[in-house]
């Protein structure tokens, strides 16, 4: 945690936090993730309502049960945009026909 303060001489509490979830540890997780739900996939390539979210919940719930907690804001984030990252990946290996 960081404290700074401002010329009014107020602090400010700036809560820093330490990312142990990395993409060594949630790439394999995300790549079993597309293999096994490529309906979702392609669903998500087409535009489907409800695919995405559908993805990024199961990307969540895979990589907090695979580290035995709940993730921190910044780590979602993290597993949000890796697994958006995977998506493009087999969006671009596709030619994407939709």
């Amino acid at each position: 945690m960081a404290i700074s303060r401002r010329s009014t001489g107020r602090k400010i509490v700036v809560m820093t936090e330490s990312l142990s979830v990395t993409n060594e540890i949630i790439d394999p997780l995300l790549a079993d993730l597309v293999t096994g739900n490529q309906d979702k996939v392609v669903g998500w390539m087409k535009g489907e309502p409800g695919a995405w979210g559908f993805l990024a919940g199961q990307a969540v719930y895979a990589v907090r049960t695979h580290v035995g907690r709940s993730l921190g804001d910044m780590e979602r984030r993290l597993v949000w945009s890796r697994m958006w990252w995977w998506l493009e990946q087999v969006k671009a290996r596709t030619n994407n026909p939709f």
